[in-house]
């Protein structure tokens, strides 16, 4: 007899025949997202394949005496999400050290600090982040803060979007920083009245404190990934694209990690690296570049992709934007925000990866960044024709409507962090104010890329936000917080997306993105990468959407997370 689970819970089965499937998932729903046959109720499995897609009568003959039984009992099977842009290693150090992310008000930093601190009287630098701006005046914490905590040993802490970081005195005179020290042309240093360093410390700017920090070690740095991958196979996450490989933005190089993990077959996820792209240098990497990708590219790892952060963020106005911010008062500034990379050698460096077959991976928040990145993707297409690389723009907070439909027709997909488009403080306070109310309008257009015909696809970029994707799929779908009441304004709700289009997105979009094209959808001849959720949040109001779990996930037929309770 097949062995059957009616909790979700099964043992593997011993030696299916081989005409037989080794892994039955029955009793949907299923959702393939395969636009020609949308919804089924049963899948069959072989090694690492799907080979039947259907309805129970279609998949009986596959049923063995070793065929593992999976009873659905009317909850959803789907395709594993693939995270177009996330930083697990980073991610996952950071949970082990001084992790602010739980909190969100100055009082709970102070707390939180001073316990880690007490509790690791050794560590010769207190680090971590996960501090939200929004919690300080201006998004700007100062040196004395924290020196009243810790006077005695430097402390470094990235905020949540790892474009600042909060220095103490004692990490700032380590650094050589002063008065007298000038603004790199990446970053910005902010001072108090007298000119000093007040301990916030822009973009580039972080390097000096940065580079003093030790950097972790390798076990170190695969426990990080691997308590990543445990978290993120959890919230049903199956494939990634780390969105930097090499040392930057405050995180240590995971590249070590990753290679450790694929030898000893720890590495249960499929993941696209994103070489990191030292822009203090020139075409005169992409050699290195070269190298790197022959040698990171192999079993379940495959670093194909170039990331360029072409700009910083709109909360500290380092996003390049097409017209100048305004200030506190509502006055136009001077300040228009920071394209990393002049316009004319961005063309020249993409062009040169495209022709390469490198993906080119964008950081583009601001309209103006977007804008320098769709000029580059042109002229790589003039230069070398449509070529297979797959360029994509991540986080596009402000798109000018003449952007819009370049994505279709220049073929870049929209790589989208739904969890940040709703009113939440950083927004209403550190953004809108700044933009103005034309800007503020453009936000994130999700609504209007689908429907000029954009591909999307979806990402979390964890540790910066919540790497869970029901939650972003409900925010995508409501543009508001899984947490904001009823009452809530709706931010910028022509903007929103339906729940297929937005689970679309974080499944066959991100695997087009990461050139996975065998995972994605549930059809036959796919790789087995399955999701099994608690409910079908189809049937469900789009309000309770975030509350969906997963019980299971499965890589490639292998179940590498089972809930407690599935």
């Amino acid at each position: 007899m097949a062995t059957e689970s009616t909790d979700l819970t099964t043992t593997p089965a011993p030696n299916p025949t081989p005409d037989t499937a080794d892994l039955v998932f029955l009793s949907g729903p299923v959702h393939t997202v395969d636009p020609a046959r949308s919804r089924a109720s049963a899948v069959a499995v072989r090694g690492d394949r799907i080979v039947a897609v259907g309805h129970e009568g279609e998949i009986h003959d596959l049923i063995g005496p070793g065929t593992e039984i999976v009873d659905l009992q009317g909850r959803l099977l789907i395709p594993g999400f693939q995270d177009a842009h996330v930083h697990p290693v980073g991610g996952g150090l950071e949970l082990g050290r001084c992790d602010l992310s739980s909190a969100v008000t100055a009082d709970a930093y102070r707390e939180l600090i001073q316990a880690y601190a007490a509790a690791h009287p050794n560590v010769p630098w207190i680090t971590g982040g996960g501090w939200s701006l929004e919690a300080f005046p201006g998004g700007r914490p100062t040196r004395e803060f924290l020196d009243a905590i810790v006077p005695d040993r430097p402390v470094f802490l990235v905020n949540r979007d790892h474009h600042g970081g909060w220095a103490n005195s004692r990490a700032l005179e380590l650094a050589g920083l002063t008065s007298r020290t000038p603004d790199p042309a990446d970053g910005r240093i902010e001072r108090d009245a007298a000119g000093a360093p007040s301990g916030m410390l822009q973009e580039g700017a972080m390097g000096p404190v940065a580079d003093l920090i030790p950097e972790p070690t390798l076990d170190e740095r695969t426990a990080g990934l691997l308590r990543a991958q445990r978290l993120l196979h959890s919230y049903g996450v199956t494939a990634w694209q780390d969105a930097i490989l090499g040392r930057a933005c405050g995180m240590a190089d995971p590249t070590p990690a990753y290679l450790a993990a694929e030898r000893d077959g720890t590495l249960t996820a499929r993941v696209t690296g994103a070489l990191w792209w030292d822009r203090s240098r020139g075409v005169e990497q992409i050699a290195e570049l070269l190298e790197k990708r022959a040698e990171l590219t192999g079993g379940r790892l495959r670093a194909t992709s170039v990331k360029i952060m072409q700009d910083g963020i709109a909360e500290n106005h380092t996003a390049a934007m097409l017209g100048p911010y305004l200030t506190a008062c509502g006055c136009v500034s001077d300040n228009s925000g920071i394209s990393f990379i002049e316009p004319e050698e961005l063309r020249t460096y993409v062009s040169r990866l495209d022709a390469e077959g490198f993906q080119v991976h964008f950081h583009a928040l601001g309209d103006r960044a977007v804008r320098e990145a769709l000029d580059a993707v042109e002229a790589a297409r003039r230069v070398n024709g449509r070529r297979d690389t797959r360029p994509h723009l991540a986080h596009l907070q402000v798109v000018h409507p003449d952007d819009v439909p370049r994505f279709r027709r220049l073929g870049a997909t929209a790589n989208i962090q739904a969890l940040w488009a709703a009113h939440e403080p950083q927004m209403d306070e550190l953004t809108i104010p700044f933009l103005g109310p034309q800007r503020a309008a453009r936000q994130y257009p999700f609504g209007d890329l689908l429907r000029s015909g954009a591909t999307l696809a979806a990402g979390s970029d964890w540790p910066v936000s919540s790497p869970d994707p029901m939650a972003a799929l409900h925010v995508a779908v409501n543009r508001r917080t899984p947490d904001a009441p009823p009452s809530a304004p709706v931010f910028l709700p022509e903007q929103r997306i339906d729940l297929g289009s937005a689970l679309a997105a974080y499944t066959a979009g991100s695997a087009y993105a990461n050139h996975l094209d065998d995972t994605g959808s549930i059809q036959c001849g796919k790789l087995a990468d399955l999701v099994v959720l608690d409910r079908d949040p189809f049937d469900g109001h789009s309000a309770e959407i975030a509350e969906t779990r997963v019980l299971q996930t499965f890589v490639g037929g292998r179940r590498v997370y089972a809930a407690d309770d599935a």
